[in-house]
C-alpha cells in the first residue's frame, strides 16, 4: 500500500495548513511552543541603562525583548517586560505608552489566570501608579485596592513591596483630597520601610509626601513648622543612609531635590542634584 499522500490522492494537513510564520513553521490550529526570554538578564540590562540615564537605550532594549517574547508565545515574559515598560514610560512622562503597557499587563494577568498572585498584585501596583501619575486617580485607587487585597491573601510579602504600595496609594489619596486616608497610607508605608535594609531612601520620600499633604490640608504657612520638621528628617535619611550611591540613589536624589527647593531648602536641593549628577556621570 502506498502511504504517500501525494501518490494516493489523500490530502493531509501539510497540503492546506498555512504555517504560523516562515521561521517557526507551525501550522494554524496547533498551540505554538513557548520560547522563554531571559527575564532576569533583561531586567539587569535595563538597570544598567537606567544607571547611565540612557532612557532611549532602555526603551530599545525592552521593546526588542517584548517582541521576542510575543513571537515566542512567552506571555509571562511579556508580562514582566510590560511591567518594566510601565515604569519606564511613567518616568519619561509618556502617558499613552505607559497606560497602553498597563492595559497590556492587566490583560495578561487575566489571560494567564494569575488571580491574586504576587505577579498580579505587583502589576496592579505598577498600573495604579501610572494611572495616578497621569491624573486617572479614580481608576488608580481601584487598582491599588486590588493590589492590597491580593497581598493580604499571600504569605511573606516583602516589606519593600508593601511600603511601595502604601507610598503610592498615599499619592493617589492626596490627589483625590482624601488627606486622612493619605496620611494613614503613608504611616503604613513608613512602618514597612523601617524594616527594610536601606529603607531610609523610601522613608525620605514618605516624609516629603506627608509634607505635601500637610501643605495641601493646612496651607504652607500654617503647616510650616510640621513641614520643616519633615524636610529635616527626609534630608537626614538621604544623607546619613549607608545605601549604595548607585543609580537608584541618584534617581531618589533627583526626585527629591525639587521638593526641597519648593519649600525653600535650596542648599539641600542643590546638594541632592549634585549627588545625582555625580553618580550619573560616573565620577
Amino acid at each position: 500500500m502506498n502511504n504517500d499522500p501525494s501518490q494516493n490522492g489523500v490530502i493531509g494537513p501539510e497540503d492546506f495548513a498555512e504555517p504560523r510564520c516562515l521561521l517557526c513553521d507551525e501550522p494554524f490550529g496547533k498551540e505554538p511552543e513557548v520560547r522563554s526570554v531571559p527575564q532576569q538578564r533583561i531586567i539587569e540590562k535595563n538597570d544598567e541603562y537606567l544607571a547611565k540615564k540612557d532612557y532611549a537605550g532602555a526603551e530599545r532594549h525592552l521593546l526588542y525583548w517584548l517582541e521576542e517574547a510575543r513571537l515566542g508565545n512567552d506571555k509571562r515574559g511579556m508580562l514582566v517586560i510590560a511591567n518594566e515598560l510601565i515604569g519606564h514610560y511613567r518616568k519619561c512622562g509618556e502617558k499613552e505608552k505607559a497606560l497602553a503597557n498597563a492595559d497590556l499587563a492587566l490583560s495578561l494577568i487575566d489571560e494567564l489566570d494569575l488571580g491574586d498572585s504576587m505577579s498580579a498584585g505587583t502589576t496592579y501596583v505598577n498600573a495604579a501608579t501610572a494611572c495616578n501619575a497621569f491624573g486617572e486617580n479614580e481608576r488608580s485607587i481601584v487598582l491599588f485596592k486590588k493590589a492590597e487585597l491580593a497581598f493580604k491573601q499571600l504569605e511573606n510579602v516583602s516589606s519593600t513591596l508593601l511600603g511601595g504600595l502604601y507610598n503610592n496609594m498615599g499619592l493617589c489619596c492626596k490627589a483625590l483630597r482624601r488627606y486622612g486616608d493619605a496620611l494613614e497610607a503613608y504611616a503604613k508605608a513608613d512602618e514597612y520601610m523601617s524594616k527594610v535594609e536601606f529603607g531610609e531612601l523610601e522613608r525620605a520620600i514618605t516624609c516629603l509626601n506627608v509634607a505635601d499633604v500637610v501643605a495641601a490640608d493646612k496651607g504652607e504657612v500654617d503647616g510650616e513648622p510640621e513641614i520643616f520638621e519633615l524636610l529635616d528628617k527626609a534630608y537626614d535619611y538621604l544623607t546619613k543612609t549607608a545605601a549604595p550611591r548607585d543609580g537608584y540613589y541618584a534617581f531618589v536624589c533627583e526626585k527629591c531635590a525639587p521638593v526641597f527647593g519648593h519649600y525653600g531648602f535650596f542648599l539641600a536641593s542643590e546638594y541632592l542634584e549634585g549627588e545625582a549628577e555625580r553618580i550619573y556621570s560616573g565620577k
